[in-house]
């Protein structure tokens, strides 16, 4: 019996535990990944703490996903994190993304 205990505990140790970085990601869907990375170049202290708390209510079922970008982006301004994300606007035309700038340099033709 000891034998078989002692075989058991070596199998659950080596379940590698998530960084809090890796269960936050998880249930991020759309440009969420793009908004903490862009806050964590702002705020990287702050962005550590509110994932490792974020990771904390994930693990505790407390928080379940999925969470948008937008979700994210305003949590973060809730909380003081005030940053500017990266916009392009595009026109979708015969199935090609086309910017702004390309479209108006069409029409000048």
């Amino acid at each position: 019996m000891l034998l078989s205990q002692e075989k058991s505990a070596p199998i659950a140790a080596e379940i590698p535990k998530l960084s809090p970085h890796e269960v936050v990601q998880k249930i991020l869907t759309g440009r969420g990944v793009e908004v903490l990375e862009t806050a964590r170049r702002y705020y990287p202290k702050e962005v550590g703490i509110i994932e490792e708390n974020l990771a904390r209510l994930i693990e505790s079922s407390r928080l379940k996903g999925p969470v948008s970008g937008e979700e994210l982006y305003s949590f973060l301004r809730r909380v003081g994190l005030s940053f500017s994300m990266d916009t392009k606007i595009r026109v979708k035309e015969h199935g090609e993304l086309k910017t702004l700038e390309e479209k108006f340099r069409e029409g000048v033709r």
